[in-house]
Formats: structure tokens, C-alpha cells, sequence
């Protein structure tokens, strides 16, 4: 049996307790077998480990083991280049995610250090951390719960449990035993939680949990214990990485065993080999993937996304679905007046959060004036039957006190009423605090000649003291409550106004005052407004082929209200609950993602459980929310994103990206840049892998044909990092194409290159193979010397790769119709790459370092004949291709036909 279900009595006696509290004694000997109240500690990164987390990966590991090869034969400037890449992709990489996870820390700082208990009949402070199952503790309001409490006795009390359940409306709590089974933390009412916040009354109870056996410390345990995922380009990168591997290592060996079976020294045919791998490893490639994502940190910066963790910028991009909580993610969390009803008809007020601005319409119409004055009159009663007020800081509208409170204020004052003038005109002079129990709250005003009393709470309990209606005719309660139930299913929270006439003389309130004779003035119904922008960004996800759902801890129908208003799960959203999940299987849960568009009144767990089970349908899953009950699943999901101003120190350290204007707009923003990066990374790929395919082939070929390689290991090495290594960084800065965001998203299992890239890398790598050799053999066939014909190899490469880096801008784009302004580094990069050709051809320090000599006029014209070849043939590649897509387009196949 849950603590909820047991009476008081039988609580005391569970725990061994009394209502005097334990002993002092006693209370040591439980802290000895519970341990103390706190949340367990997590180990921190150091600082080395992360940095040697930056060494890891295949690549890098082939980069170091072509050091150490390099290193042995005493080719020195091609270790230092070799070991200089590793050291750069390190630096970048550990300057980026130099971040500990401190999400345990985090947590400590929610609970209070000192708590007011009862032991042995007396109160005393004690430390919090010595609190112990079976104390007794008092609250009071702005005091924080610091454990799991079975409470024993209430006085008007409210906690505000947003940043646990998720739900903006402080709950109100009570003693009443709850004959219910599998009920979420929201729905434990004589239950209180360690880290939520008493807004409101004074409270007893006794401590049924500590430590990590509060549901916080279970969540804390769940934050330590969840693995992060591998993302999608981690994954990529490491099955590209490992083919190259393999590839390099075949045929490196090939070529060895080649050479050798023709006769050819061991020393030289290994350096051979060396060659062949070292043409073969996409060196720049760890290096531009990772400035790649650093670049788009800073874009993602610049639209108020902040990156905690580096290969989240990809993720974003190839991200399929979006787990959103809707309290002040989804919605404004600023409660706001959406209906009001007279007891004859029915308006809607416009405006939407705390600023006092907005029009009352009928029909879509303005009010009329006879029909305002009496709307005043249910305004009124929300004002001054009210202990909330709203103020101004900074230029932005906060409302101090309860947000519903707040809405009552909000709209009375868009109606002309000045709240600071109807309380003088009007001062209160008693008040009866709103109570569960009742159901409603009650103020005693003083007029100029007459006392009246204001009554504000639910639609039934209001009704049941009215015997009058301020609209003309008959107190219709049937017609009052539909048209609360009417403002319900909505999604409103709805209250219903009344006032009666008093004494002058009188100057207190009790309840008899009130328990018949009220006038019924009209009903309010509020909701926590959806934001506009997130409306927006909600469609532009669907565009962009990524389903967002809603996760919250609020009731079903105000979540189905707020998904229908945005968009998520369109005219008839698939609601689960929190209760239908916990008596659902595993395997009903992993078929019910697939559809459910809205999860209600869901517990921190279930939340975890749901993110796990997307994950297990294959989508690449991204987690927002702000609160302690988002922190596991905003771990485990591919990407947690969190809110800046409204997140709390725990769901911040536990994401990988924080959005600094808690817009879930900004998360469109950050899922085009996020597809940006990846774009880039995949260019510099095609970049990459095709020019090292093209030397690659080059060296087989030559060894094939029993002819010297037409480059050494230093000149492979200045190819890899110095000319293509300026231009597939430049790559990394390229800006978005127009369609990015009307892809579908990419299928998790895709590789780094697509078929297409593949087809194009190879096409690609053949005619930069056959014009280097062409060039090459040309000036061995004219009897010039090895060195000249080598530097002429070099140069036609380098050349090759210039025209290579604007060819791998687009895929289907020409290169003509892509301006080289649109990215300036680029041209700088290839401006910068000729020079340092140029210095290696015509300096003499370098033509020693790189064996190099200089070229003619004629074998500059000749060359640049040949290179140009690329642009032609790639051009027409892509001309072709479009064509046939066009086709296609234009003429489907019968099949897919509808008649």
C-alpha cells in the first residue's frame, strides 16, 4: 500500500512515530540506518579525462599509428604534420566540451540546509541532511519540502510542484486519504516532495521518505544511471571511419605485397605503402567535422541556442521527433482569461499573458456599452476577490502571488478598471482564504453607503448559493453549467463569480454569511496560453518532417486543448495517460509511441520510459523541458534541450543544448543549422574521400604499371593538410541551401556519403587520377627528370582540388549559379592555397623540404587544360541527374497513379 492510501494513524504507526515526533536518540539510530538527507554525489570528469576522451576514434587512431611509422623510418616533417592534425582536432574538441555534468550538484542545491521539526514534543532546527523517516515537520509558506511528507494537517496550503510535475498551477493539499491506485506524484494531494515550494498556508507532516528514496533522489539516481546515446553522426562517423580502415590497411597491403612479389626492396615498398595509406586517411576530416560544429555553435548562439555538448549541433539536424513539455516551453506559463460568461451569453477576451492588453468581443464583434457594464461587474469580483498583484519590472508584466489570481487581474484591468482605485473605492475589510474544502474564497468590502461581499471558486460550489442571476430572468443553472462544462472542455480552469449585499455593520466573514442569497454574476475561464511562435515552429517541424508530441504532468484535457491549438496531433490527438502507463507493457508502450501525439499527467519516470521506448522505434529523439521531472529523459534522449530563464540548475546540466529565450521557436532555428552542419560535414567528405581516391588510384596505377609513384609521402601530406586542407575547412563555413528545411529528416543508418556521392566520389576520383597520370607520364615520356614530372603530378592535383572544393558545394546545384561571395572563406581559402603552391614550386627552402622544381609556361597551360576537365564532367553529372529527377516528377509511374 502507497503512503497516500493510509490514514494518518495508520501512517504514525507504520513509522514507529508518535505526534510528539521521535527522539533525539532515536532519530540518531534511523540517521545511522537511513543514512542522511541527501542526494548522492556524482563522480566529475576531469579535466584529463576529457582531453583524452578527444584521442579516441578510428581515424585518430590510424593518424597516430602513421606517426609512429613515420616517426621509425626518420621521416620527421611528416610526423610533426601528422601529429600536429591530432593536436588540433584535441584543442578544438576539449575547448568546446570543457563542461562537467554536475546535475547531482545541481539537485543538492534545491533542498533547504535547515527544518523545522518536532521531537520528543518540542520544535527545533535541525539540519536538513539529519532528517529521518518518521519526523515530524513543520512548513510554512516560501519554505522548500525537504523530503517526502505524509501530511497530517493543513492550513490553506498550496505548493507549487511546477518544477517536478510540470503542471503552473500551485496544487492544494490536504489530509484526505486517496483510495486510488498507480497515481502520479501530481495526484498525491496529501503528499508533499522534497524540492517543491510551499507558495501559500502552514502545514504538518510526517517524513515517509529521505535521501534517495524521495521520488528527487530518484531522479537524481535516474540522472546517474542513464547512459547517454550515441548520436546519429558518432555513430556515422565511426562506420566511416572503420570502412576507411579497412579500405587503407587493404590496400596499403596489396601494394606491399605487389612490389615486393616484382622484386622491389622491402624499405622502399613499405615507404610505398606508407604513401598509400597516407593518401588514403581523410586526415582534415576530424578536424573539419569538428570546426564544422563549432561553427555552428556560434550560429546557433547568435539565434539564442546555447550547445553544451559538441555533436549535438548535428543531431538537431537529422532529429525525427520532438518530446515537448508544455508549461512554459509549449505555452507562456503566464495564465490568462480566455472566455468569460455573463449567465446569458458568451466572450472571448483577446491578449494573451500578463499584459494588461487585449478587446472583449461577442461574436467575434466588439462589445457593446450596456453589455460592458455588466461584464465590469464579474471583472470586478476577480479583482477584489483576489490576494494577487500585478506589476511592472523592466518593461515586462509579472503578476506576485497565484497565477490564476493573476489572470482575474489581468483581465479586469483590459477592461479599464484600475485595480489601485476600485480597492480604495472598495477596501476590503475581511476575507474568507480559499479552502479545498469549500471550494471557494470570499471578501467583505466597504462602499461608500453599503457592505457587499465578493465570492469567486467552482462553478458548483458557487451555484449551490445563488438564488439570482445579474442577467435578466431566472438563475438558469442548467445553462451555467454547460457553459462551464463548455469553458472546460476547452481546456479552461473555470470560476464562477457572485456578490450579495451585506450589513454595514458587519466586519467579519464566516460561512453562514454566504450560504445563500449570492447573486450569480458570471463564470472566467482561463488557460495557460500556447505561444504564437511556437504555433509556427510547430508546423515548420512538420515541414521539415519531424513530429513533435507533447509530454506534461497536466491533466488530459487542457493537454489535448493546448495540442489542438498548436497543431501536435491535429483535430483528434492519441492521448495516453500516466495511469495507462503504468499497467502497460513494455511492448504496448513501443506500439503506442508510434501514434500518441499527447502524454498527460505522466510521472518523471514515465517520462524516461517514453523517451527510451522512441528510441527503440529507431527515431532520433529530442527532449525539451525546464523542470527537475525533465532531467533523466533530456540524458537519455539523443538531445535535451532545456529552457534558460525558466529551467532549473538540474534539466540545464543535464541537456545539450539551452535555449536563452525559452522559445521552442528557437529550436526550428537550431534544427536548420544543426541539417547546415551536417550539409558542410558531408561536403568536406565528398571533398575529401574523392581526392583521396584520385591519389589513391594514382599510386596503384603507377605501381600496376612498374613506373615510380608520382608523389612522395611529404608532398601526399602537403595535398592532404595544406592546399585541400585550406579548402575543406572553408567548406565548413558554407551557408544553408534553400530547400534544408523541406527535407524529411535522414534515416539514422545512413551513412556519411549517399549512393549518389558515392557514385560521384568514384566518377570523381577516376578523371582526377587519369589526368594527374596523364600529366605525369606525359613528362616522363619527354625525358624530363623524376623530381619535375612529380612536381607536375602535384601541381595538376592541387589544381584539381581547387575546382574539386567548388564542384562538392552542392549536390545538384551548378557551380555557376552558387556565388563564391556567399562564402568568402572559401575564396580566401583557395587564394591562399595557390600562393602556398606557388612558394613550394618557386622558394628554395621549400622546393628542398617537398622535392619540387619549378614549371614552365607551356606545362602551366597544359595543366590547367587538364584540371579543368573536373568542372566539365562533374557539371554534366549534375545536369543529367536533375533532368531525370524532373521526369520522374513529371511522369509517375502508373502504379502510382490514384484513379
Amino acid at each position: 500500500m502507497n503512503w497516500y492510501q493510509k490514514e494518518i494513524e495508520e501512517t504514525v504507526h507504520s513509522l514507529e512515530s508518535s505526534l510528539e515526533g521521535i527522539s533525539e536518540a532515536e532519530a540518531k539510530v534511523r540517521l545511522e540506518k537511513y543514512g542522511p538527507n541527501k542526494l548522492a554525489e556524482d563522480v566529475k570528469t576531469s579535466r584529463l579525462k576529457i582531453l583524452l576522451n578527444q584521442f579516441k576514434g578510428p581515424l585518430i587512431y590510424i593518424l597516430l599509428i602513421a606517426g609512429a611509422v613515420t616517426l621509425a623510418l626518420g621521416e620527421y616533417i611528416d610526423t610533426g604534420v601528422i601529429l600536429a592534425v591530432v593536436a588540433l582536432n584535441a584543442v578544438i574538441g576539449y575547448i568546446q566540451e570543457f563542461k562537467a555534468e554536475e546535475s547531482m550538484k545541481a539537485l543538492k542545491k534545491m533542498v533547504q540546509s535547515k527544518t523545522t521539526v518536532i521531537r520528543s514534543g518540542k520544535e527545533k532546527e535541525v539540519d536538513t541532511e539529519t532528517l529521518v523517516p518518521g519526523d515530524l515537520v513543520l512548513l510554512a509558506s516560501g519554505d522548500r519540502i525537504p523530503a517526502d511528507l505524509r501530511l497530517i494537517k493543513t492550513i490553506e496550503l498550496r505548493v507549487d510542484e511546477a518544477a517536478l510535475t510540470g503542471e503552473s498551477i500551485p496544487v492544494e493539499k490536504t489530509t484526505t486519504v486517496i483510495d486510488k491506485e498507480n497515481l502520479t506524484s501530481g495526484d498525491q494531494i496529501n503528499t508533499v516532495f522534497m524540492g517543491t515550494v510551499v507558495v501559500n498556508g502552514r502545514a504538518r507532516g510526517i517524513v515517509v521518505e529521505s535521501g534517495q528514496h524521495t521520488v528527487l533522489g530518484q531522479i537524481a539516481k535516474d540522472v546517474k544511471e542513464v547512459v547517454a546515446e550515441k548520436t546519429p553522426l558518432q555513430d556515422r562517423l565511426e562506420r566511416f571511419s572503420k570502412l576507411v580502415g579497412i579500405i587503407v590497411i587493404a590496400f596499403s597491403v596489396s601494394v606491399f605485397l605487389v612490389g615486393i612479389l616484382r622484386g622491389e626492396t622491402f624499405s622502399e615498398m613499405f615507404m610505398v605503402a606508407v604513401a598509400t595509406a597516407v593518401s588514403a586517411i581523410p586526415e582534415g576530416l576530424p578536424v573539419a567535422v569538428t570546426i564544422a560544429m563549432a561553427i555552428g555553435v556560434a550560429r546557433m548562439a547568435r539565434r539564442h541556442a546555447i550547445i553544451r555538448k559538441l555533436p549535438a549541433v548535428e543531431t538537431l539536424g537529422s532529429t525525427t521527433i520532438i518530446g515537448s513539455d508544455k508549461t512554459g516551453t509549449l505555452t507562456k506559463n503566464e495564465m490568462t482569461v480566455r472566455l468569460i460568461f455573463d449567465g446569458e451569453h458568451t466572450y472571448e477576451l483577446t491578449g494573451s499573458g500578463y499584459e494588461p492588453k487585449g478587446q472583449f468581443l461577442r461574436d467575434k464583434l466588439p462589445v457593446k456599452p450596456h453589455e460592458f457594464e455588466r461584464l465590469k461587474q464579474v471583472l470586478k469580483i476577480g479583482l477584489l476577490c483576489n490576494e494577487s498583484n500585478l506589476s511592472q519590472e523592466d518593461g515586462a508584466w509579472k503578476i506576485d502571488g497565484d497565477p490564476t489570481e493573476g489572470a482575474l487581474i489581468v483581465s479586469a484591468v483590459k477592461a479599464g478598471l484600475i485595480a489601485e482605485d476600485e480597492e480604495r473605492l472598495h477596501p476590503q475589510i475581511a476575507m474568507l482564504p480559499f479552502e479545498s474544502d469549500r471550494g471557494y474564497m470570499a471578501t467583505l468590502h466597504r462602499s461608500v453607503d453599503k457592505s457587499i461581499i465578493h465570492i469567486k471558486g467552482s462553478p458548483e460550489k458557487v451555484l449551490e448559493m445563488c438564488t439570482d442571476c445579474l442577467t435578466d430572468g431566472d438563475l438558469g443553472k442548467k445553462e451555467i453549467l454547460e457553459a462551464a462544462h463548455f469553458f472546460a472542455s476547452e481546456g479552461l480552469r473555470v470560476l464562477a463569480m457572485g456578490y450579495k449585499d451585506a450589513s454595514p455593520d458587519l466586519t467579519e466573514l464566516h460561512h453562514n454569511d454566504i450560504s445563500s442569497g449570492i447573486v450569480f454574476a458570471g463564470l472566467q475561464g482561463m488557460i495557460d496560453p500556447p505561444r504564437p511562435e511556437a504555433i509556427e515552429a510547430i508546423a515548420r517541424c512538420e515541414e521539415a518532417g519531424i513530429r513533435t508530441v507533447m509530454i506534461t504532468g497536466d491533466h488530459s484535457v487542457t493537454a489535448v486543448a493546448i495540442a489542438k491549438r498548436m497543431g501536435i496531433g491535429g483535430d483528434d490527438p492519441v492521448v495516453v495517460t500516466g495511469k495507462e502507463i503504468e499497467v502497460m507493457s513494455e511492448e504496448g508502450l513501443f506500439h503506442k509511441v508510434k501514434t500518441a501525439s499527447v502524454y498527460a499527467r505522466v510521472s518523471p519516470r514515465q517520462k524516461l520510459v517514453i523517451t527510451q521506448q522512441m528510441i527503440k522505434n529507431g527515431e532520433v529523439v529530442a527532449i525539451t523541458g525546464d523542470g527537475v521531472n525533465d532531467a533523466p529523459a533530456l540524458k537519455m534522449a539523443h538531445i535535451g534541450i532545456a529552457m534558460g530563464r525558466t529551467g532549473t540548475d538540474v534539466a540545464k546540466e543535464a541537456a545539450d543544448m539551452v535555449l536563452t529565450d525559452d522559445n521552442f521557436a528557437t529550436i526550428v532555428g537550431a534544427v536548420e543549422e544543426g541539417r547546415v552542419v551536417y550539409d558542410n560535414i558531408k561536403k568536406v567528405a565528398l571533398f575529401l574521400i574523392s581526392c583521396g581516391l584520385a591519389e589513391l588510384l594514382t599510386i596503384l596505377a603507377t605501381v600496376a604499371m612498374n613506373i615510380p609513384i608520382p608523389y612522395i609521402p611529404v608532398q601526399i601530406l602537403w595535398l592532404n593538410l595544406v592546399t585541400n586542407g585550406l579548402q575543406d575547412i572553408a567548406l565548413a563555413f558554407d551557408p544553408a541551401e534553400k530547400d534544408v528545411l523541406k527535407r524529411k529528416p535522414r534515416h539514422p543508418k545512413e551513412g556519411i556519403l549517399s549512393p549518389l556521392m558515392i557514385q560521384r566520389t568514384i566518377l570523381m576520383g577516376i578523371i582526377l587520377a587519369a589526368g594527374t597520370l596523364f600529366i605525369f607520364i606525359n613528362r616522363l615520356d619527354a625525358g624530363m627528370s623524376l623530381e619535375k614530372a612529380r612536381t607536375a603530378a602535384l601541381t595538376t592535383m592541387v589544381f584539381f582540388q581547387f575546382y574539386q572544393a567548388l564542384n562538392c558545394r552542392s549536390e545538384t546545384q551548378s557551380i555557376f549559379k552558387m556565388s563564391l561571395l556567399k562564402n568568402p572563406f572559401l575564396l580566401f581559402s583557395m587564394i591562399a592555397a595557390l600562393f602556398a603552391q606557388l612558394a613550394v614550386l618557386y622558394v628554395p627552402a621549400l622546393q628542398w623540404v617537398f622535392r619540387t622544381e619549378p614549371i614552365s609556361l607551356m606545362g602551366w597551360i597544359q595543366i590547367l587544360y587538364v584540371t579543368i576537365t573536373i568542372i566539365i564532367v562533374v557539371e554534366i553529372d549534375k545536369w543529367i541527374r536533375s533532368r531525370s529527377r524532373r521526369d520522374s516528377s513529371t511522369n509517375p509511374k502508373i502504379s502510382e497513379i490514384k484513379t
